[in-house]
C-alpha cells in the first residue's frame, strides 16, 4: 500500500474508474449479444433497432478509450454483416 496521499488518492480514483470502464464494456457485450440472439431468430427488424444501441454503445467506448478503434470498427462490420445477411 502507498504512502504517499497523492498516491492513495491516485489508487482510489484508478478504482473508480475500472468498475466505471467493466460496467459500460458489460453493458457494450450485452448489446452486441442481443444483436446476435436476434440475428439467429432471423428477426431482421428487432436486429436492426438493437444494432443502433449497439453501434451507439461501441463508440461511446471508443470515445472513453475503453476500447480501440480498429476493435470497434471490427465489431460494427461483424454486426452489420450479420443484420445485412438476414
Amino acid at each position: 500500500m502507498a504512502n504517499i496521499k497523492s498516491q492513495i488518492k491516485r489508487i482510489k480514483t484508478n478504482e473508480k474508474a475500472r468498475q466505471a470502464n467493466a460496467s459500460f464494456k458489460s453493458s457494450m457485450r450485452t448489446a452486441i449479444k442481443a444483436v446476435d440472439a436476434a440475428c439467429k431468430a432471423n428477426d431482421k427488424e428487432k436486429a436492426t433497432q438493437l444494432l443502433v444501441v449497439a453501434y451507439s454503445k461501441i463508440d461511446k467506448a471508443v470515445s472513453r478509450h475503453i476500447i480501440h478503434k480498429n476493435a470497434a470498427a471490427r465489431q460494427k462490420a461483424r454486426l452489420a454483416y450479420s443484420v445485412n445477411s438476414l
